[in-house]
Formats: C-alpha cells, structure tokens, sequence
C-alpha cells in the first residue's frame, strides 16, 4: 500500500491575541483522505487553528506546511493557498443578491477564471450531490439553515480545493436540520476528501473521524483514533471534559 500523502503539517504553532495565547506549540499533521475532528470547549482554539489553516488568521511563530510548502503570511501567493484549503463556516456568509447556483459560481470564475458555462455546469453537479439539484435558481433567503449550509459546501467544493476545513458547520442550525448537513459531510469523507472538522456533535467525531484530537486552554492534551478516545481517554482533562458533554 502507497503511503497516503501529507496534506497539512503544523509544528510548534503559536497565535496570540493581545496578551491572550490562544494557540500554544500546536504539532498536528494531517494525511490524505483522513478526517480528523477537533473536539474540546468553546475557547479552547479549535476555531482559531482552522483560521490559521486558511491563513485568515496569521500565526505569530511556528510553521504550516500545506502539501509540502511552507506558507507565510508574504508567500506571494496566499489566494492560490486558500484555493487548495476551502471553508465551511459556521454562518453560512452566502450572497443573499445572488441565487444559490450564483453563489456556487462566483469563486470559480473570479478567482480562478473558469468560463462561466463550464462553472454553471460543475455547480449544478455539486448542488446535486448536495441534495439541492431542485433549487439553483432560487435565492437564499427562501432556503432553510441546513439547505444554507449545504449551498456554502458545495460553494467551498467548486474550487475544488485537496483539503475541506469546516468550523462548526452545524452549531448554528436547528436540531432537526444537523443531520442533513452532517450526512453531506460524512459522504465527502467517504469519497476521501481529506478533511479537519471542528465541531460539538460527538457522533459525528465517532462515527466519521479518522483521528480525534482533544483540545483545551491552545494546547493539543490527546489525540487518537475515535475509539481510543471516547472509550479510554488517557488524560484527565479529557475524561473531564467528555464526562460533561457525552
């Protein structure tokens, strides 16, 4: 068996905010087609690490190697980065004047100059694959929260990037839309999308994960196969905070 290309690398990452140390000597690295999910309470620099990921947000130190490059805040080519790492967001920022397939076009065409029939006829695609084939032509406001989120995926997925990040994708949806959005997610991880998901829904990271990485106070306490850590946690930490969520 090829061994599976490495698609992230972080060493010794650090970020802070003023005087608040978000992210503390993060070492993390991800492999092709793996979905690793990031778990621990709100304020533990989950969020922030995905940021730094995207190069939304810059690191102070350390380093991120995106498929074998080094990025910097002046790699003179950050756009072609981010083209390479989409992004899902836990508010779905779609264009509420533009229509759900003009949403999905709008990054193909201007950032990477796909002629506009070509990305109507791969957004069509996408907005199938995510369920939504019967609503290309309608406008955001008449979609529910999860049909919203599933358009921002499909939008992240036309620029067809190697790795997915998705903050939080369903924290802001209602209970009994979740599900439909989580199963979009786990059917791009079964296509081997390689993917790093930060979010609270436990099942998920169990079910779906590849790698579980537990976060507290931007420092990495454990990480591991989903099994290993919700059913023997080896730091107290982590029994700690998975005593208070499961």
């Amino acid at each position: 068996m090829s061994e599976k290309q490495e698609m992230i690398r972080v060493e010794k990452l650090n970020k802070s905010f003023g005087n608040l140390h978000v992210l503390k000597d993060i070492d993390m690295t991800v492999t092709e087609s793996d979905v690793v999910v990031l778990i621990g309470a709100s304020g533990s620099g989950k969020s922030t690490l995905l940021r730094c990921l995207n190069f939304l947000e810059m690191k102070d130190n350390g380093k991120i190697i995106i498929e074998g490059e080094q990025v910097e805040k002046d790699t003179h080519n950050l756009n072609k980065v981010r083209e390479r790492v989409g992004m899902v967001f836990q508010h779905f920022n779609l264009f509420p004047h533009k229509t759900v397939i003009g949403n999905v076009i709008e990054a193909p065409t201007q950032v990477k100059g796909v002629k506009k029939d070509q990305a109507i006829r791969e957004g069509k695609e996408l907005l199938d694959k995510v369920g939504l084939g019967d609503k290309y032509n309608v406008y955001p406001s008449t979609l529910s929260g999860g049909q919203k989120q599933r358009v921002a995926i499909a939008r992240a997925l036309a620029m067809k990037p190697d790795v997915m990040l998705f903050d939080e994708p369903t924290s802001a949806l209602d209970p009994e839309l979740v599900g439909e959005v989580l199963s979009t997610m786990k059917e791009l991880a079964e296509e081997g999308m390689t993917m790093v998901v930060v979010t609270h829904e436990m099942g998920f990271a169990r079910e779906v994960g590849d790698w579980v990485v537990y976060m507290h106070d931007g420092k990495i306490v454990e990480g591991g196969v989903p099994k290993d850590i919700f059913d023997n946690p080896q730091e107290e930490r982590t029994k700690e905070f998975l005593s208070s969520i499961l």
